[in-house]
């Protein structure tokens, strides 16, 4: 409100609002919405498939949609989305054509073919994109563009490779300044699928300390990664006393988002690190034991 006030011109405070288009889309075959979240579909190179999507229109005067696609990414947290319309697509989003325009009257839905080419050359694994029906809307010198639309999860036939990296791992102790109980290491990476698919990540974390004697156990998880992404991950375990060195592991294996090739190629990751703590509040209360112990032989000798 503070940026947007001052610059609308006072008349348009004054103006009717325009009505409110609410829209939903869909995955659709050529009788209408039939049931899926969103659109898989594997394609050797060169091959063409026919989809359907399906525009509803909820407000009660028709209205016209722009419908566009675009590559699709995950965002910073987790959530699908497609490129914006001023950025131009090089993936998954040039393999869909489809119409640019279509009429919805009120109250109503249209179902729109639009077809999906694999390029010759394209290599194996996940092409991510997505497909939207869009409204722009101007306000003095503002065009905003609102949309709705699904994922469309394209792969190419050939080798799958499932695959999560670990790198720039980093670890601190965090003691606990009661001797009796135990401090928490916390952790620091970044995970990246390496692989053509996308995946998720499970496994385990591992904190051994007293030269291996003692160790600790917590779920390692790393959420959904497309094909180049990456994500930063925290993580903490607890239980841990600072008995010498420190070395944690992180063991994680991908696990493929959708579909179950049979030949694909999973990849276990393991990275270790390892932190020198040194139990000073255990320490601490070692000496004042002994302190207290040697200042009662003390006062006793000088008794006698």
């Amino acid at each position: 409100m503070l940026v947007t006030v001052p610059i609308a011109p006072a008349a348009a405070v004054a103006e009717p609002t325009s009505p409110t288009v609410t829209w939903s889309v869909q995955p659709a075959d050529q009788k209408g919405p039939d049931g899926r979240r969103w659109i898989e579909a594997t394609l050797d190179p060169g091959q063409v498939i026919t989809e359907h999507v399906a525009v509803r229109n909820f407000s009660d005067s028709p209205v016209v949609f722009a419908l566009k696609a675009a590559d699709g990414y995950l965002t910073d947290k987790g959530r699908f989305n497609m490129l914006p319309s001023n950025e131009k697509s090089v993936d998954g989003g040039t393999w869909i054509d489809v119409q640019a325009k279509v009429t919805v009257g009120a109250k109503q839905t249209k179902v729109v073919p639009f077809t999906i080419t694999a390029p010759d050359d394209a290599t194996p694994g996940d092409h991510p994109a997505g497909i939207a029906a869009t409204v722009t809307s101007t306000g003095g010198t503002v065009a905003v563009e609102s949309r709705v639309g699904f994922r469309v999860m394209l792969r190419a036939s050939g080798t799958v490779t499932a695959a999560v990296a670990i790198s720039d791992l980093t670890a601190n102790y965090h003691p606990s300044w009661n001797p009796f109980s135990a401090g928490r290491i916390t952790l620091s990476y970044t995970a990246t699928n390496d692989g053509n698919v996308a995946v998720t990540g499970t496994g385990h974390t591992t904190v051994t300390e007293l030269f291996g004697l003692l160790e600790r156990n917590t779920p390692a998880e790393v959420e959904e990664l497309l094909p180049g992404g990456s994500r930063n991950v925290d993580a903490r375990v607890t239980g841990i006393w600072g008995l010498g060195p420190l070395r944690t592991t992180i063991d994680v294996t991908p696990a493929i988002v959708s579909g179950n090739p049979t030949d694909a190629d999973i990849r276990q990751t393991t990275t270790t690190v390892t932190v020198w703590t040194f139990p000073w509040s255990q320490l601490a209360l070692a000496v004042i034991l002994v302190a207290l112990v040697l200042t009662v032989r003390f006062i006793t000798r000088r008794r006698r």
